[in-house]
């Protein structure tokens, strides 16, 4: 069986017998002008049947509109190889709309015939709302579950048991660049374990496509099968090549394949729709052997797509031109009664015009739909439809759709906002974004909720309440902030009832606080909210912790622990459980700052509400929140177990978003902590798709920058670090803002630029004492001291040192002795007191060791190394050799560098120059690759090894690939019985 085809470019698509008419013909009045032959995509297609051959395979098609994606799916459909294949076929729409995993649910919904004998397990039944075509074969609906977010977790398991029933089917879902959130985090659950005997087939525009999408590949484990194809316009000789198959003919006038050339760039549907027009026009004709164009000076041929579509629909009959319209006002392929009512047409009349629409290729059947063949035809007629005509088409396509029910709703709201008539769109409007974000597809709840603020004529009442609303959405659909802030504010200037401005102002400022927006005014948001929230004491709470954030200089830690323990003192009349964890967690994470001990018992009560396992997305919010803040202040093993948990918790609910946080969060902590093998690889990744969110990639770009400086790629981390100290700064991220200023200052020390290496220091203290925030700022007391000594500023370096150990004094900062003793260190130093320095330095470096600081315990080891070979001690070959091992197995090749030449003055050996690869184990497993490879013997999948370990994916791909070779096994399956026989290295 196969699914009508939903072509957009080279050579229309045409199938079978209509491709089977005579191989001398020429184009008559209603022929449509196509390609028998695929030109110019032959690697593509062979790439493709061959990567699809084994299955579970991905593929991924991408390219712009008209360069021939969907012809490529067609060409591999009619491929001999492929002959008999199921192909589950659905594509995205450029209409938003309420109902997610569109796509999915079209490609399967034609297919109950081989679900008939299938043995569905009752999960299966929780796609019954999305698939009533299947109902005859689907288990009864299941009881519905209070949490929106396992109710999703329930759909895609359904969707997933569907697809893998179906048994030999290539699933293709075409156009993902209009994919709603749930499409996309159903690819990446479906992805990460596809069924056997799946191909899945991704077809997008790659400058319109989200992160996530662009790189699902990196996400797909390395025992499936991959294949990307990236289609270019065609070449001039491949465009001249096209127009000889479409015009059946060995040549053309060498004049109009440059024509065809220039005026289309290539792009195949372009090509199509020009021959199509000069073909109709009677201006395209045979010479002899020859196809040319008549008198190419005497007509002035269009350049663009949308004029050539428009004469073609000029050459309809005034019936088939209205059906045509109303088409194109639809935009998305719909039923026939729709679009005959749309049109406003008879049976008759809509039969006739139908037939000759269809004739002309303008339209096509979609199985029971109808529509346009490509976006961009429709876009072209529906622009030329004069305004006061496309606003009637437009309320009589909300009127059919209506009739169509819930499903429509989103279309119905778009077309009345074109109508004009404010009440009746917000009415739809609003229904669809309630929709939307019960099914958390946030991001186009944001987009309906801000269309209708920002142009509606709305009473008072009515913008108060969808204002409310879109606060609450755009606060879940993180990238979506910065579009509506400024429409929220200007909302908070009307007359609003109290419990509205409160929620509305709580909204705001958890958005600017996303955005980098003033924190004076985050900070008065919060205040102005709480007296306006006493009908929500989950709201009320959230409002008190904000007042207790560190944000604004010169508040004092007493007046934020008094509001922190207001908002706990309100906990208890909290309903809801996880909005109480919620709460735990984000006033826990302000105490770790504040060095406040009483976080552990904020912990404990998380730990024991959540069983140490959260589940829910506030519950894993808090624990990414307090174990980030963890990471910031040194306390690495409480971070790395909330971390865990938390990505744990992010996977199996299904949030993306969620997740990229925890790993943006996991990437900090291996950072700071020296697992750095792979970390690389994954901030890359995490950068790309961490896009449209500032305070989250931010981190992650300090990562990327401090390892950076590490490999000694200097003029990258200068660069980065800068630029990345600067927006923390501007964003007042000033538990961030220590870990790259740390690295920059020791840059700038070593480029001999003491002063601006003391500015830096003395900005980050500045802030974190104006604040009170000492204890994430302790990682740059060292290099700030040692600038200031290096400048000989030695008696100021010691009043900071003495004023922050004072500050310091009964504060929970696992940090302070190492830091304290590092500082003392450098000034001991610096008044020449050698043997007191290389005591502290070891004292230092030990302090680092114990709190899992391996980078700075090295660097610590090395100046302890250096005083101690001043004054002639051999305990200095010990801390040498100590550095040494710690920035080879670092792969911290600029201070290895560094360190070698002192190694060489003591007399340490210094390790080989390193060559590439990693370092240190040779032919022996490394503790990272055993620890991958006995997970993949035990068979966890790339995927869910990479989120165990806070890996990427294609990390984990390099460690079994790495284990394989080591241990001379071809295959995952006798990794178990390699590794039994190998003892990890000493």
């Amino acid at each position: 069986m196969r699914d009508p085809e939903h072509d957009l470019s080279q050579a229309g698509a045409a199938r079978g017998d209509e491709r089977a008419s005579s191989p001398n013909r020429r184009p008559g009045p209603s022929t449509r002008l196509s390609s028998a032959t695929l030109v110019g995509r032959e690697r593509e297609l062979s790439d493709l049947v061959e990567g699809l051959a084994t299955t579970p395979a991905v593929a991924v098609i991408e390219g712009d509109p008209g360069i021939g994606k969907t012809r490529l799916i067609d060409e591999l459909r009619r491929h001999p190889a492929y002959a008999g294949r199921r192909f589950a076929v659905g594509r995205c729409r450029s209409i938003g709309e309420p109902f997610p995993l569109g796509p999915v649910v079209e490609s399967l919904r034609r297919h109950g015939d081989a679900l008939q004998t299938a043995s569905l397990s009752p999960v299966a039944g929780a796609v019954r709302p999305l698939l009533p075509e299947l109902s005859a074969v689907l288990p009864p609906l299941p009881p519905g579950l209070d949490d929106h977010v396992a109710e999703r977790h329930r759909v895609f398991r359904g969707l997933l048991e569907i697809i893998e029933a179906l048994g030999d089917t290539m699933l293709v879902l075409e156009d993902l660049h209009w994919a709603d959130e749930q499409t996309v985090e159903f690819i990446d659950y479906l992805v990460s374990d596809p069924p056997p005997r799946l191909g899945l087939v991704l077809t997008y525009r790659g400058a319109e496509v989200a992160p996530p999408t662009r790189t699902v590949l990196g996400r797909v484990p390395a025992e499936v099968g991959r294949v990307q194809a990236v289609l270019v316009p065609l070449t001039q000789p491949q465009t001249r090549l096209l127009a000889s198959a479409i015009l059946d003919t060995d040549t053309l006038s060498e004049e109009f394949a440059t024509y065809l050339w220039e005026r289309t760039a290539g792009l195949p549907f372009a090509i199509e729709e020009l021959l199509a027009l000069l073909q109709a026009r009677g201006t395209l004709a045979p010479y002899g052997t020859q196809w040319i164009r008549r008198a190419l000076d005497e007509l002035d041929v269009p350049d663009r797509i949308r004029d050539t579509v428009l004469e073609r629909a000029g050459r309809l009959s005034p019936d088939a031109r209205t059906v045509a319209e109303a088409a194109a006002v639809l935009q998305t392929t719909q039923p026939s009664p729709v679009l005959q009512a749309t049109a406003g047409c008879t049976d008759d009349v809509l039969l006739d015009a139908l037939e000759e629409a269809l004739r002309s290729g303008l339209l096509f059947e979609d199985g029971a739909n109808l529509g346009f063949r490509h976006p961009l035809a429709a876009q072209a007629v529906y622009d030329a439809i004069p305004g006061p005509r496309r606003r009637q088409i437009h309320a009589r396509a909300a009127a059919a759709l209506r009739e169509l029910g819930d499903p429509a709703i989103g279309q119905v709201a778009h077309h009345l906002r074109q109508t004009g008539e404010s009440a009746p769109w917000a009415e739809a409007a609003e229904r669809a974004a309630d929709q939307a974000m019960t099914l958390r597809n946030d991001g186009q709840a944001v987009r309906l909720l801000a269309d209708v603020l920002r142009e509606a004529s709305l009473e008072s009442e009515v913008r108060a309440r969808l204002a409310v609303k879109l606060g609450q959405a755009a606060v879940e659909a993180i990238h979506a902030a910065p579009d509506v802030t400024g429409l929220l504010a200007s909302v908070l200037e009307e007359p609003l009832p109290a419990p509205a401005r409160g929620e509305l102002r709580l909204s705001l400022s958890v958005l600017l606080s996303q955005v980098g927006g003033d924190p004076v005014l985050r900070r008065q948001l919060y205040a102005d909210a709480v007296d306006d929230l006493d009908h929500r004491p989950d709201l009320q709470a959230w409002a008190m912790v904000g007042l207790g954030i560190p944000t604004v200089p010169g508040v004092e830690p007493a007046e934020l622990l008094h509001w922190l323990h207001r908002s706990l003192e309100i906990v208890p009349r909290i309903d809801d459980p996880v909005d109480r964890v919620f709460m735990w967690g984000k006033a826990a994470m302000v105490l770790v700052a504040l060095g406040d001990p009483a976080w552990l018992r904020l912990v404990d009560r998380m730990d024991e509400q959540t069983g140490g396992s959260p589940q829910r997305r506030g519950e894993v919010n808090a624990y990414d929140s307090v174990g980030l803040e963890a990471c910031y202040s040194g306390h690495h093993a409480a971070a790395d177990r909330l971390l865990t948990a938390g990505l744990r918790g992010a996977t199996e609910c299904e949030s993306h978003r969620l997740e990229l946080r925890v790993r943006r969060s996991a990437a900090l902590l291996d950072y700071s902590r020296g697992r750095w093998e792979g970390l690389a690889d994954q901030a890359r990744v995490l950068i790309d798709e961490l896009d449209g969110y500032p305070s989250g990639r931010l981190a992650v770009e300090a990562v990327a920058a401090g390892l950076a400086l590490a490999r000694g790629d200097l003029d990258t981390a200068n660069a980065g670090l800068t630029d990345v100290v600067r927006r923390a700064e501007e964003l007042t991220d000033i538990d961030l803002l220590p870990v790259p200023a740390e690295a920059l200052i020791r840059l700038q020390i070593a480029r001999g630029e003491l002063a601006e290496a003391a500015r830096v220091g003395e900005d980050v203290l500045r802030g974190a004492e104006s604040m009170g925030i000492w204890v994430p700022a302790l990682r740059v007391v060292p290099p700030y001291v040692e600038a200031l000594c290096a400048s000989g500023r030695i008696e100021e370096a010691r009043a900071v040192t003495a004023r922050i150990a004072a500050a310091l004094d009964g504060l929970d900062g696992p940090l302070a002795p190492a830091v304290l003793a590092r500082a003392g260190g450098h000034l001991a130093a610096a008044v020449a007191d050698r043997s007191e320095a290389a005591q502290l330095f070891a004292d230092a470096a030990d302090h680092y060791r114990r709190v899992d600081f391996p980078y700075e315990a090295a660097q610590a080891d090395e100046q302890a190394a250096r005083c101690r070979h001043e004054l002639d001690d051999d305990a200095a070959a010990e801390s040498m050799r100590a550095a040494l091992a710690a920035y080879e197995r670092l792969g911290a090749e600029w201070d290895l560098s560094r360190a070698s030449r002192l190694a060489r003055r003591i007399g340490v050996p210094v390790p080989g120059r390193h060559r590439g690869g990693r370092y240190g184990y040779g032919s022996q497993l490394s503790p990272r690759e055993r620890q991958v490879a006995e997970l993949a013997a035990a068979g966890l999948t790339d995927q869910q090894i990479a989120r165990e370990l806070h890996l990427s994916v294609k990390t984990v791909e390099k460690h079994v690939s790495a284990a394989k070779r080591k241990l001379e096994t071809p295959t995952r399956v006798a990794l178990a019985v390699r590794l039994a026989e190998f003892d990890p290295p000493a």
